[in-house]
C-alpha cells in the first residue's frame, strides 16, 4: 500500500469526511483490521480564507507548495489537496513536488462520466462556479458544468463559509440549496456536482432525483485506486 498525503484543513470538518472515507474504502477492499497508510497536514484555515477573499492566489499557491513538500518529505507517495476551491492552485502544488498530485475535478469527471451525466449543476464557493480553473478541467473531459444565477452563487457561498465550514448544518440551508438545484433540473441539468467538500455535510446524492458526485468521496476513491494499484 501506497502512503497518501491529505492537504487539509481547508475545512477542517470536510478533512474529517477525507479520513474517515480513506480508512473505510481501504478496509472495505482489504477486509479485516486493514486502515489507509496517510500523513495529514492540516493547515490553519484562516489566514488562507482571508487570502481567498482579497483574491491573492499567489499566496495561498506559497502556502500549499511548501506545506506539499513537507508531505513528501515526510514519505507521501502521492498528495491530495482536501478542497475543490485550492486546486486552483493545482500547477504550483504539482511543481513543487515530484509525488503525483491527485487531480479532485479528475476523479469527479470520471465519476460523473460513469453515470452518464454530461450537463451538472456545479454546487460550489464563488471562486470554484465563477472561476475557470474547475470548469475547464472538467470541459476538458467532455463535462459542461452549470452554475446557477448569481444571487443563488453568493448564496451557495454564504452557506459554505459561515455554516458549513464550521459545523453548522441547518435544515433552511438545505432548503434553499434544493430549491438551487430545482432551477437547474428545469433548465435541463442531468446531474449534479458536490463541488465544494462540504457539501455533502448538507445534502445526500437520495436529495436529487438525477446522479449526483460528492467530490470528496470520488477523490477518495481515486486516492485509494492510486494507494492500492
Amino acid at each position: 500500500m501506497k502512503t497518501l498525503g491529505l492537504l487539509g484543513g481547508m475545512s477542517a470538518e470536510s478533512t474529517t469526511v477525507y479520513y474517515q472515507v480513506l480508512n473505510r474504502l481501504v478496509r472495505e477492499r482489504l477486509g479485516g483490521l486493514h486502515s489507509a497508510d496517510l500523513i495529514l497536514r492540516s493547515v490553519d484555515f484562516a489566514p488562507i480564507a482571508d487570502l481567498q477573499a482579497k483574491d491573492d492566489w499567489d499566496a495561498t499557491g506559497t502556502i500549499l507548495a511548501d506545506a506539499a513538500r513537507r508531505l513528501e518529505t515526510a514519505g507521501a507517495q502521492a498528495i491530495l489537496i482536501c478542497a475543490n476551491t485550492m486546486h486552483l492552485n493545482y500547477d504550483q502544488v504539482a511543481a513543487a513536488v515530484s509525488a503525483p498530485v491527485i487531480h479532485i475535478a479528475d476523479a469527479t469527471a470520471r465519476a460523473l462520466e460513469a453515470l452518464g451525466v454530461r450537463r451538472p449543476l456545479l454546487l460550489a464557493t464563488r471562486f470554484t462556479m465563477e472561476k475557470a480553473f474547475y470548469r475547464d478541467r472538467l470541459a476538458a473531459q467532455g463535462i459542461e458544468a452549470t452554475i446557477p444565477a448569481k444571487t443563488d452563487r453568493d448564496r451557495l457561498h454564504a452557506i459554505i463559509f459561515e455554516e458549513l465550514v464550521v459545523g453548522d448544518i441547518r435544515a433552511a440551508s438545505k432548503a434553499e440549496t434544493l430549491a438551487i438545484y430545482a432551477k437547474a433540473r428545469a433548465e435541463g441539468c442531468d446531474g449534479v456536482i458536490f463541488g465544494c467538500t462540504e457539501i455533502g455535510l448538507l445534502v445526500s446524492p437520495d436529495d436529487f432525483d438525477t446522479p449526483a458526485v460528492d467530490t470528496a468521496i470520488a477523490h477518495c476513491e481515486a486516492a485509494v485506486d492510486f494507494a492500492l494499484g
